[in-house]
């Protein structure tokens, strides 16, 4: 048989195929509609696993295993359209169109009291002064103390470091969200420029040198290379500068910005002390309120899972589908629940889109728990 009459055989499968997806479907919205008036959830895995033993065995030994995958992806599909049929508003849908409503038009202050970790000169006041004009800034000894000012209302807003291009996830940041309550409504990523400095006058060799933990993992080349450093870990870059400044031992120098050598009178040893030239830390800025603004196009949200199969493929699967763009995935473990993990997804999308706020409320029904962390603009 040649090529193009085996083609035209396939198409008039695919004709037959697809009618008969078309009237799953049909039948699909009947099902959601009985499971509506019954209060019965979308999903039912026991069905899911009886029917896929069921067409397996019809298909046999050699097609199981690809009919098996064919009926998990029309699961998939039947899924998301009854989620879509039954998906009335939730809470969630409603505070955020109410969000949307207040700040539209709007755009976030010039002026706050904003909440930072560490002390004058570190990188989170060099953001918050990218993200604020003229912010008022109460300094804290840790990202916990920053969360305790927001959510309490002792501060407007807080910032936060998230992420490095160089070092990754800051993990004691996302560990924190899981124990508070908070909104992120803007983001600004920060070149940051480490420099080796020292206390002036030094003149001895340098046996230590401090700064935050960060910092150090973004210059390991460096420390590589000058194996008699010692690298110790400060709670802050800026913390760590003035340590080195007034410190009366003259072995120890201090990775930090050319700021802190301004600040604190040091002497910069060394410049450009990171790993790569390119070296950006990623700052959220956290509010009480849900704070979201016309230019927001980027979304975080945290979510848990059930311990199972195929559990996280299904929410990305459903992204994928809705052409949502998953910009950062990042997994946390959660205590005492063995090999478990909370999910941090970030994404590419519009929530004044009616459509993005269906899918957010669809995720919300479809996982454990599942916290909208906010929508913001990133710049």
């Amino acid at each position: 048989m040649e090529l193009n009459d085996i083609r035209a055989r396939i198409d008039g499968i695919d004709a037959n195929l697809t009618k008969l997806f078309v009237e799953r479907m049909q039948t699909v919205a009947d099902v959601a509609a009985a499971k509506q008036s019954t209060g019965k959830a979308v999903r039912d895995r026991a069905r899911e696993r009886s029917v896929i033993n069921r067409v397996t065995a019809q298909a046999g030994d050699a097609y199981a295993p690809y009919v098996k995958d064919l009926y998990r992806l029309i699961f998939e599909l039947s899924c998301n359209y009854q989620s879509a049929l039954m998906g009335e508003k939730s809470a969630l849908g409603a505070q955020i169109e109410a969000a949307c409503a207040q700040y539209a038009g709007g755009k976030m202050p010039n002026r706050a009291l904003v909440a930072c970790q560490g002390t004058e000169g570190a990188y989170a006041q060099q953001a918050c002064e990218k993200l604020f004009e003229y912010p008022d800034i109460l300094y804290f000894n840790s990202f916990d103390g920053v969360f305790n000012a927001v959510e309490k209302g002792m501060c407007e807003y807080g910032i936060l470091p998230i992420e490095n291009s160089t070092a990754g996830s800051v993990t004691q940041v996302y560990d924190l969200m899981e124990k508070h309550s908070f909104h992120i409504v803007g983001a600004r990523r920060l070149r940051v420029e480490h420099q080796l400095m020292r206390k002036k006058g030094a003149s001895g060799p340098i046996r230590e040198v401090v700064s935050h933990e960060q910092a150090l993992r973004q210059c390991s080349e460096f420390f590589d290379a000058h194996p008699e450093y010692t690298p110790v870990p400060m709670a802050n870059t800026a913390v760590a500068a003035e340590f080195a400044a007034t410190t009366e031992r003259d072995d120890v120098a201090v990775i930090a910005s050319k700021a802190c050598a301004e600040l604190y009178n040091l002497e910069i040893v060394q410049t450009s002390v990171s790993n790569a030239q390119s070296n950006y830390t990623r700052f959220i800025c956290i509010s009480r309120n849900m704070e979201i603004y016309p230019d927001a196009r980027k979304v975080s949200i945290m979510f848990n899972l059930p311990h199972e199969a195929g559990s996280l493929n299904a929410i990305i699967s459903r992204l994928a589908i809705a052409g949502v763009n998953l910009t950062k995935l990042e997994s946390r473990p959660m205590p005492g629940r063995e090999f478990e993990f909370r999910f941090f997804f970030d994404l590419e999308a519009d929530v004044h889109d009616p459509e993005i706020v269906k899918l957010l409320c669809e995720l919300e029904r479809r996982t454990e728990r599942f916290v909208f962390l906010g929508a913001y603009e990133e710049r």
